[in-house]
């Protein structure tokens, strides 16, 4: 098989890569290198003669058609995408013409293809999204997101995601592209981009900074970790069945302040301060502008239909990432001097 992915230097997509690459598959990395991605997440198999690169912007249909001739792929995985809820409040134009723009291009590039070969029985088109396009769960543990329940993006972030599931859609049921969909919860892991969650907590604590904990911490999200999603995404990309959407979690749910201590407790049997605990550095800063509650998903059907499970739980989980990050220094110093890495994003008011 050879596989398209896009998005490939960036959290998600380098784990795809570094996956496919370890199974025998053929990868064509198509990435435009904005902020938030670094090439150096797929060094570790970019000498490999089944590995390729393109430095393309999806925006640019011209640039993906030669893409697509010059590589004749199997198949497409689509998870190039602007990704920061705080950064799509502050400039949401990014947002739609990525996410939204993009995906089209990249649609419709895949069916001239798709038809210039024949329209190729084998070929599949995977669209990796989220679960914020369901919007915020109630407290009940016992509701979960599911793939038939109704989309109610709340940040233009999700809007702009949800907007490309329903592009997707169409292009499967206008044209008959065969496609196949995931949504995924909160993914963490080695080579996440310092800006979200978990690698903000522990940078900071390695720096003897304030940990920021927006609102009062009580919002809950399903952590995943990078390389189960990875897997995940290469069975469905597999053997999904055309047409259809698989939820994907990690059947591990948590407060974000209990997300931080536990990191911190992590920090505190591995690296003794000089003062105090890490979980001393903990702040509680205004909350972020419409931040959704509480997100879950069910994952069954993925599990019954394709017999994938989840298999790092959330303690070790934590314990293998705040390993990485405190033994690869190198990897994520450049990182923080970006725009906008290290300062309060997303409080525009409505």
């Amino acid at each position: 098989m050879k596989l398209l992915v896009t998005g490939g230097a960036g959290f998600i997509g380098s784990a795809v890569v570094r996956h496919a690459i370890g199974a025998g598959v053929s990868v064509v990395n198509v990435d435009a290198l904005t902020y938030a991605a670094n090439i150096d997440s797929v060094k570790s198999i970019s000498g490999s003669d089944l590995y390729h690169f393109e430095h393309v912007d999806i925006r640019d249909r011209a640039a993906l058609d030669g893409v697509f001739s010059r590589h004749c792929p199997d198949a497409v995985m689509h998870l190039a995408a602007e990704s920061h809820v705080d950064r799509s409040i502050d400039g949401p134009a990014d947002f739609v013409s990525t996410n939204l723009l993009g995906t089209f291009n990249l649609l419709e590039a895949a069916r001239s293809y798709w038809d210039a070969v024949g329209q190729h029985r084998h070929f599949r088109f995977h669209h990796v999204s989220t679960d914020e396009v369901f919007g915020s769960l109630p407290s009940d543990p016992s509701v979960k997101f599911t793939e038939c329940t109704p989309y109610d993006p709340r940040s233009p972030y999700s809007a702009s995601k949800a907007g490309s599931d329903h592009l997707v859609r169409a292009w499967y049921h206008t044209y008959g592209l065969p496609v196949v969909m995931t949504n995924c919860s909160n993914n963490y892991g080695p080579y996440h981009f310092p800006e979200k969650l978990i690698p903000v907590v522990i940078i900071n604590a390695l720096h003897g900074r304030r940990i920021p904990v927006y609102g009062d911490g009580q919002n809950i999200r399903d952590w995943l970790f990078v390389e189960d999603h990875a897997r995940a995404l290469m069975a469905v990309l597999r053997e999904g069945k055309v047409g259809e959407s698989y939820n994907i979690g990690g059947d591990s749910e948590a407060s974000n302040i209990d997300i931080v201590r536990m990191i911190c407790e992590i920090l505190d049997n591995r690296l003794t301060r000089d003062r105090g605990t890490y979980a001393d550095l903990i702040e509680f800063v205004a909350d972020r502008p419409g931040h959704d509650r509480r997100y879950a998903i069910d994952a069954k059907k993925i599990r019954q239909d394709l017999g994938w499970e989840p298999s790092v739980t959330l303690e070790r989980g934590l314990e293998m990432t705040v390993s990485w990050y405190i033994d690869n220094e190198d990897w994520w110093r450049p990182l923080l001097d970006r725009d906008g890495v290290g300062n309060r994003l997303g409080m525009a008011r409505k």
